[in-house]
């Protein structure tokens, strides 16, 4: 361990739904890699005691990933707990009794925006901050101006250095490669630029409602809780120049570079819908309308994008499980003859399994020379010794690598972009479950149409017993 890294990890919200699914899997994962062997002290408000997390993150393992024993004893020995109220300082006392001669701790908070005020205060009070680190959770923010008044909060007792905003979206392997796949290989830059790509799309496709969360969803909507933020940051791993140097600065400064160039977003550039059902769901108020799918177009008005039309859709209820994008290539001439002349594309799978194709025109079946669309696809099967999203972001935080998390330029320019038609209410429409959205998307689609993701189903038992 370097004498930058975190000396302690403390975790606010260690009794919740994040931790039982998520953190205690990463924490796991980090002590069996040997990533991790200093105190991780969760702290909550349940009147529970050290064994009783202790068996939470037991049964948290048992639940996702399974339980490595050697692994989870010596995360069990590092785990401490505090116990009480967020406001009251005889928690953030105890608080300070566990961390005892930690100099560099990193404070994860895990816990809603709204908290977040109270627990800094108690933790300057305590001590608790200096040479520390913070870790937030998304959303950072609701809007343009709550995201500020958040950023002003952490800035008052933290440096932006300090401050890590998880996206555990940029955790995935498959989204961070798209950078290395960038600007690791020549023949991409030939015709990476506006004079040979025709339009970029990306679709970010859910086959399954809100899953018990309409309370949340109501709340925030498929703009919030995907676009802006997730889908936001394949833009800009797809759009930005490359950083004069690998450090994390220089990376993040391109990607806010992508965003200033791109101009709010305008009404006749967006569609939403609603799946029919979402109104009976728990937790969703009657007259909704708050949006499940979201189809928009944005322009990048750089040097190399300039009247590259740029695409994004993402919704709950359609008809596949999948992330992926498609950048189509302008129309060569060509005196060959085919059935319909296809654009050639370029395609990255990012989920559920990991892809890249080139589609292109061949020579069809027979001796005439005529041509017809075909797709070479390299794939990649998924590691299982890679790290999973919060291991890898959780570690990277505590080494003080910010690469992966948003910067506070960048999340004010993200809201920039949607805010204005999110304050507007531009109209939601209904679209039946199981398909792309609804009809009004015609109004927002790239040209050549959207390329629907096809998912391949492995074949049921009793197919391979066939």
């Amino acid at each position: 361990m370097n004498n930058s890294h975190s000396d302690a990890l403390v975790f606010f919200g260690a009794t919740g739904d994040l931790a039982y699914k998520k953190i205690f899997p990463a924490l796991q994962a980090m002590v069996k890699r040997g990533h991790l062997n200093v105190p991780v002290v969760g702290v909550a408000k349940a009147g529970w005691n050290l064994e009783q997390l202790k068996a939470r993150a037991h049964d948290s393992l048992e639940k996702h990933g399974g339980v490595d024993q050697a692994a989870f004893e010596k995360l069990s020995s590092l785990l401490r707990y505090v116990d009480g109220d967020y406001q009251d300082a005889e928690t953030f006392k105890a608080l300070g009794r566990e961390l005892k001669t930690a100099q560099r701790p990193a404070h994860y908070l895990a816990i809603p925006p709204t908290m977040f005020e109270a627990v800094l205060e108690q933790l300057t009070h305590c001590g608790c901050t200096t040479d520390a680190r913070i870790i937030v959770e998304k959303p950072f923010g609701h809007d343009l101006e709550s995201a500020r008044h958040l950023n002003q909060v952490l800035l008052r007792k933290f440096d932006e250095s300090s401050i890590f905003r998880i996206d555990h979206y940029l955790g995935k392997r498959p989204v961070h490669n798209m950078v290395v796949f960038r600007f690791t290989n020549a023949f991409m830059e030939a015709f990476w630029n506006r004079n040979y790509i025709e339009s970029v799309q990306i679709t970010m496709a859910e086959d399954f409602g809100v899953q018990g969360r309409g309370g949340f969803y109501d709340q925030t909507g498929t703009i919030r809780d995907v676009v802006q933020n997730h889908l936001f940051q394949v833009l800009c791993n797809l759009a930005m120049e490359a950083p004069v140097r690998m450090d994390s600065e220089s990376i993040r400064d391109e990607k806010v570079k992508v965003l200033k160039a791109i101009a709010a977003l305008e009404e006749k550039n967006i569609v939403r819908g609603q799946f029919r059902g979402y109104l009976d769901e728990k937790g969703v108020a009657p007259n909704s309308k708050v949006e499940t799918f979201a189809a928009l177009r944005l322009d990048v008005n750089s040097w190399r994008w300039h009247g590259v039309p740029f695409y994004i859709r993402a919704g709950k209820y359609l008809p596949v499980t999948c992330t992926e994008i498609v950048c189509r290539l302008r129309k060569p001439p060509t005196v060959i003859p085919a059935d319909e002349l296809q654009s050639n594309y370029l395609r990255f799978r990012i989920s559920p399994d990991v892809g890249i194709a080139m589609g292109m025109m061949v020579m069809a079946p027979g001796e005439k020379l005529v041509g017809e669309s075909a797709e070479m696809i390299a794939s990649q099967q998924p590691n299982a010794e890679e790290m999973d999203a919060y291991e890898r972001v959780l570690g990277d935080a505590m080494a003080g690598d910010a690469t992966l998390f948003a910067r506070e330029d960048y999340v004010e320019e993200a809201w920039r972009i949607v805010d204005p038609v999110l304050k507007k209410g531009t109209p939601v429409y209904p679209y039946e479950p199981k398909c792309w959205g609804p009809n009004e998307v015609e109004r927002v689609t790239p040209p050549g149409g959207w390329h629907d993701p096809i998912v391949r189903q492995e074949p049921s038992s009793a197919t391979k017993a066939a």
